[in-house]
């Protein structure tokens, strides 16, 4: 069964529910109310009657009599009764007909006490039954009681028109339901339609994976507007995550692609000098002679060669785990590090670089003191990086190493600042993706462009930040600032 049978089932049989009970609860005070209503003009004709008693006189005697209860004749009440003469109960009567009530009459001179009763009288001339309802009463003259007197008023008008109700109240509950039903199915239909388009643009998205579908509704910002909305931000955050997801991917494809690319060319070329070795050695043991002085060198030089490019292999490969050790989340463990000892160490080791440019330390005086929360070989690391950048990219000139202070003493910087070649407006967006390397300088200079990958990461773990500037032909510099644990001021 769908939503919209079963909100429609449950607003009809609510509904009717409610017409039950109202139903029930009208019928009941109706019925309730218009036999009270008879209730009392009974009694009221009754007490009439007993304050029109009739007192005779005679002979210093006095006697009491009923008034005529033809006088009290309507064309609603009728009247009868016994009072009592001799002992004995004689019957009045202003109706055509007599009902006799003798029984009620001694249970009232038993008891002393007046009820009602309802009952099915039968008129003596035209035979027509008639539901009616008398209420009896005894009569008291100076607190003797002379009679009983019995009034009574047919029924059958109270009794049509709680039947009428009965009636009425059925059609209207039928109709009622009907029309509820038609109309619950309706504003049902109605309010789920927002549900219906939820479900045809997911369909939509699973079978032609768009996840570009967002769900159009134009009504009122209600529960299902708030659905809708929701819906359509998680769909675009789907689609974020989708694109994102995409471009690590593509991402994942050019590293594997580009990490092959860079292990291809040292492994060539120590595939090429074992082949050398192997066929000059090959040659003097088949031909039994000696190696000439010149195959001697040959052989020197390709064992050099192949040295460097294990050397570069290992470089490239312990740049990989360092980047493997930083995706699998793995974090620097840390402690207070002093920067002056630091930088003047980074400094006397840097003087021994390979480089053709002016090394130029600056004043680290300002450094004295000042510790942070770090890790003192991976912040060395940081700093070659960049410094060994510098001496690569810079053929003349110098490159200088400098530290300041930012943030009100709250963060220690360092500025590594060359006069190289500098880096194109479009290529610095890209500086710390992995291989990267501007097309001028890739396959002109020597690295595996994972340098300044990993010294990003390296600041990332030490919730630090790096700014760089760079004009072309003119030099490039980069500041790394740092969070100061502790500072002399």
């Amino acid at each position: 069964m769908t939503i919209r049978s079963r909100l429609t089932l449950w607003y009809t049989t609510l509904l009717a529910v409610i017409l039950l009970v109202f139903g029930v609860v009208l019928y009941a005070f109706l019925s309730a109310k218009l036999y009270s209503d008879v209730k009392s003009e009974l009694k009221t004709q009754a007490d009439a009657i007993q304050q029109n008693i009739i007192v005779v006189e005679f002979f210093g005697r006095r006697t009491y009599t009923l008034p005529r209860l033809e006088g009290f004749k309507s064309a609603s009440f009728f009247l009868q009764a016994y009072w009592i003469r001799n002992g004995r109960l004689i019957q009045e009567s202003n109706v055509d007909f007599h009902m006799d009530f003798s029984a009620q009459a001694e249970r009232i001179l038993r008891e002393k006490e007046n009820f009602y009763e309802t009952f099915e009288a039968v008129n003596a001339s035209t035979r027509e039954r008639l539901r009616m309802m008398a209420y009896y009463q005894p009569v008291y003259v100076e607190n003797e009681i002379v009679g009983v007197l019995q009034v009574s008023t047919p029924i059958e008008g109270v009794m049509t028109t709680l039947q009428n109700l009965e009636y009425f109240l059925w059609i209207l509950s039928v109709c009622t339901l009907a029309l509820s039903a038609s109309m619950g199915w309706f504003m049902a239909r109605k309010a789920l339609k927002p549900i219906g388009l939820i479900i045809q643009s997911t369909q939509r998205i699973e079978n032609g994976a768009d996840l570009d579908q967002q769900i159009e509704y134009h009504g009122p910002n209600d529960e299902i507007g708030q659905l809708i909305e929701t819906i359509n931000n998680m769909l675009a955050r789907i689609r974020n995550a989708y694109s994102e997801l995409e471009e690590s991917y593509s991402m994942q494809r050019r590293f594997v692609s580009d990490a092959s690319h860079e292990l291809r060319t040292p492994l060539t070329t120590i595939r090429g000098n074992v082949d050398l070795l192997e066929k000059m050695w090959n040659r003097a043991r088949d031909e039994k002679a000696a190696v000439t002085g010149e195959e001697l060198d040959m052989s020197v030089e390709a064992l050099r060669d192949i040295a460097e490019e294990a050397r570069r292999i290992t470089r490239l490969v312990n740049d990989l785990l360092a980047l493997a050790r930083a995706d699998a989340g793995v974090e620097i463990e840390k402690e207070p590090v002093e920067i002056r000892p630091l930088l003047d160490e980074v400094a006397r080791r840097a003087q021994f670089l390979p480089r053709t440019a002016e090394w130029v330390p600056g004043d680290f005086s300002i450094a004295d003191g000042v510790k942070v929360l770090g890790n003192k070989d991976y912040l060395q690391q940081l700093l070659f990086i960049f410094i060994e950048n510098a001496f690569k990219y810079t053929d003349t000139g110098e490159v200088r190493l400098e530290v300041l202070k930012g943030g009100q003493g709250r963060y220690i910087g360092f500025r590594i600042q060359d006069s190289g070649r500098g880096i194109e407006p479009e290529a610095l967006p890209h500086i710390f993706e992995r291989f990267y390397r501007a097309d001028e300088s890739r396959g002109q200079k020597p690295g595996t462009g994972l340098g300044l990958a990993i010294a990003k990461w390296i600041i990332d773990e030490h919730e630090g930040s790096v700014e760089v500037t760079s004009l072309v032909n003119h030099g490039t510099t980069f500041t790394i600032w740092l969070p100061v644990l502790q500072s002399p001021e």
